[in-house]
């Protein structure tokens, strides 16, 4: 595919991380003024670098989707293009209205920096999709339990492993946020200990710590031997040495680290990092917890965000099924 470079500028290194690399697809190159503006949209009006990397997939696979119909300009993109390219996407609804929002947004961008005189994006309708639960897998608290009980914690990584968990599952924490931590991020306020999460637009969150949290936390850090303030405080495993390294662990990391852990206790439903915070979310429901505290808990715009995490209706509908007696 041919490219163009984009102007180097103070934020060149946001844009290697979603590789683009100071080029940009065929279909946003065919002036400069068109290329920088593109690469000017990645670099500075998105700031979290996950979506950063799922609009610039967006952008890409619809440059090549241009260039098959042969579209090369980005100016003669109509709405009708847009339209056709949606309609024949294989994939979720949530994932081709991502990739509507990205082609819009981008487009926005450049009818705002007029390179285009009106967005031919806005007009296209994505796929109707409405969702009240989410499907996030969970887990029942005496599998949580038995995962956490099932890690041996003679070693750092063990107790580390512990402690990242534990933080998922009582401060409802994102995976993103919890490797974003630093040690000055857990601190004492009021006699307790409180926990600093970094999350999503650069929002600071701070919960106090249930005391098995609490325990886990302080023991990580005292058997680990953390020390500056500044280090991070989930960090990466120096190989097969059984030690901590440096470097913060990755989320593809914390992944890998789950389903081992998972495995260890003989839990079989798949589930990721994600799954802690709703699993959470779930028992504070389950035992008398607000929906509207649950919501600030876990840091959610909207309650029906956090509504999509309950999963307390789960066992009632199993119970029901369990009264089909054949």
């Amino acid at each position: 595919m041919e490219t163009a470079a984009l102007v180097p500028t103070a934020r060149a290194d946001m844009v290697n991380q979603v590789a683009i690399h100071h080029q940009v697809p065929v279909l946003y190159a065919a002036s400069p003024a068109v290329a920088k503006r593109t690469g000017e949209f990645f670099a500075v009006s998105i700031r979290n670098l996950n979506t950063r990397k799922a609009y610039a997939r967006a952008a890409a696979d619809f440059s090549a989707w241009c260039e098959l119909h042969g579209i090369t300009d980005v100016r003669l993109v109509q709405p009708v293009h847009v339209a056709a390219y949606i309609e024949g996407l294989q994939s979720s609804a949530p994932s081709v209205k991502q990739r509507l929002a990205a082609l819009r947004m981008l487009f926005d961008w450049l009818v705002i920096g007029q390179v285009m005189p009106t967005n031919p994006a806005s007009s296209v309708r994505g796929p109707r999709h409405s969702v009240k639960k989410g499907k996030t897998p969970v887990l029942s608290a005496e599998e949580a339990r038995a995962l956490l009980d099932r890690i041996d914690t003679s070693t750092s990584i063990g107790l580390r492993d512990r402690a990242l968990i534990g933080l998922m599952v009582y401060t409802f924490a994102r995976v993103g946020a919890a490797i974003q931590m630093r040690i000055e991020d857990v601190y004492i306020q009021g006699r307790r200990t409180w926990v600093r999460l970094h999350e999503k637009g650069g929002k600071q969150h701070e919960m106090p710590c249930h005391h098995n949290l609490e325990a886990w936390l302080h023991e990580y850090i005292e058997g680990a031997q953390l020390g500056d303030a500044k280090d991070y405080l989930f960090r990466s495993a120096a190989g097969r040495t059984g030690r901590l390294s440096d470097t913060p662990m990755a989320q593809a990391d914390v992944f890998r680290m789950v389903r081992r852990r998972a495995a260890a206790a003989g839990i079989r439903t798949r589930i990721g990092c994600h799954s802690f915070r709703a699993t959470g979310i779930t028992e504070y429901l389950r035992n008398g917890g607000k929906l509207e505290i649950a919501q600030q808990m876990a840091n959610h715009e909207s309650a029906r965000t956090t509504g999509l995490y309950d999963r307390r209706t789960d066992q009632i509908n199993l119970d029901e099924v369990e009264r089909i007696v054949i």
